[in-house]
């Protein structure tokens, strides 16, 4: 039974608005536009060289478009620095685990928590009460987060004795510590067993219930992916080619043709695997 979580921040409108971005004279975002609702799951799907990476790291503040806009919650996120974007309740993860392996899953989930409360260097040297408060606080919700995702019987453990999966969710537990509102999942399964992609959709599943978040996903594993998602967009070149529901997507001759390269809809699309 999962404990009741700590207060969130709403998750809002993410509006991407024509983007635009180009590297050596070739354009890996095309005119890109995205809604995702606010609470909903949105995923982007696209096969290998579509432009998702480049599209998370438009959304993420780490690349700044050629043209267009991007807006979170009623702000302009065009041309803000990672770090500022963060604070305005954008969290994200990486294709690659970027955990310290000799400290304990609970001190790693706890780095996120320093964008809601950072005593400062001063109050933490000198001992204010108000800082060990806020370093009680911080260990309770990173708790908190870590029960949420399933990590309740591993705060202890260093996170480099854990297996992949678990790993994984450790990362999921620090960008959650935040209080995001809009979550980017950057491929969260990749690498994993059939039983650790069960595993991670139900805790997903679970976050995303408990939170109300707003999520934007990519991810290699298509079936994974629409199993989760509220609405999909499906970029090809850099282009979008088709928006919709998981069930829409799947019967789109235009998803089929860049996924498969040939005619009718069949099951293969359910199991077909795309990069970035």
């Amino acid at each position: 039974m999962t404990a009741a979580v700590p207060a969130q921040r709403r998750g809002e409108l993410l509006e991407v608005r024509d983007a635009v971005v180009g590297f050596a004279g070739v354009l890996a975002v095309d005119h890109v536009s995205l809604t995702a609702q606010p609470g909903k799951i949105h995923t982007v799907l696209g096969p290998n060289g579509a432009g998702k990476s480049t599209l998370f790291n438009l959304v993420s503040g780490f690349y700044t478009p050629a043209e267009g806009e991007i807006r979170y919650g009623g702000h302009v996120l065009t041309g803000r620095r990672p770090h500022q974007i963060a604070r305005l309740g954008v969290a994200r993860t990486f294709q690659n685990l970027e955990l310290s392996a000799g400290e304990s899953v609970l001190d790693n989930i706890q780095l996120g928590c320093h964008l809601n409360e950072s005593p400062g260097v001063l109050r933490a040297c000198v001992g204010w009460a108000g800082a060990a408060r806020s370093e009680r606080r911080s260990r309770e919700h990173a708790r908190a987060m870590a029960e949420l995702v399933g990590l309740a019987d591993f705060v202890a453990e260093p996170c480099g004795r854990l297996p992949y999966g678990v790993r994984k969710r450790v990362e999921i537990a620090r960008a959650l510590a935040s209080s995001p509102g809009l979550l980017l999942l950057d491929e969260p399964v990749a690498g994993m067993t059939a039983d650790e992609v069960a595993a991670m959709q139900e805790v997903l599943a679970q976050v995303h219930d408990a939170t109300g978040l707003t999520i934007l996903l990519i991810e290699h594993d298509v079936e994974f992916a629409l199993g989760l998602a509220d609405e999909v967009t499906v970029i090809d070149f850099g282009k979008v080619i088709a928006c919709g529901s998981a069930e829409e997507i799947r019967a789109h001759p235009a998803v089929i043709e860049a996924y498969l390269g040939t005619g009718p809809a069949d099951d293969e699309l359910a199991t077909t695997t795309g990069g970035n």
